[in-house]
């Protein structure tokens, strides 16, 4: 398989201070997606094997979504923040948003989300996520 300089360099970052708030993931142009994947991102059955980080502990059902760590390292010390709480299968900026939104705004949304968070805003953001899945809204 040929990999393209694009594919080699698509984990790279060059950002000095911090992860820049209007920074949001693209679809790479040279990904192509089967039908079947579509429906498997789509209704979020590919997340269905985090449940077994889950039960290992790792994450939890609910708490910002894990990042890449090519990411984290560029993380200002407000950014830094939102890695106080386990990841989660599903956040609140999930439910605000999914992949539709900003990195800005996810930090934002997850920085709330750290910031309050209870056994409350879990079950509200769990039901959330079951509608949004439902109905297959902000994903690709």
């Amino acid at each position: 398989m040929n990999t393209t300089k694009q594919e080699m360099k698509s984990h790279q970052y060059d950002w000095k201070n911090e992860v820049p708030t209007d920074f949001s993931f693209t679809k790479p142009i040279h990904l192509h997606v089967t039908r079947i994947g579509k429906i498997y991102r789509k209704f979020s059955i590919d997340e269905i094997p985090q449940l077994w980080n889950v039960l290992k502990g790792d994450m939890s059902f609910v708490g910002p979504r894990p990042e890449i760590i090519e990411i984290t390292n560029h993380y200002s010390e407000e950014q830094k923040k939102r890695l106080r709480v386990r990841p989660g299968i599903t956040g609140y900026a999930q439910v605000n948003g999914r992949s539709e939104i900003s990195h800005g705004k996810k930090m934002e949304l997850d920085q709330y989300y750290v910031d309050n968070y209870s056994f409350a805003l879990d079950v509200k953001i769990i039901a959330s996520t079951i509608l949004i899945v439902i109905r297959g809204k902000g994903a690709h």
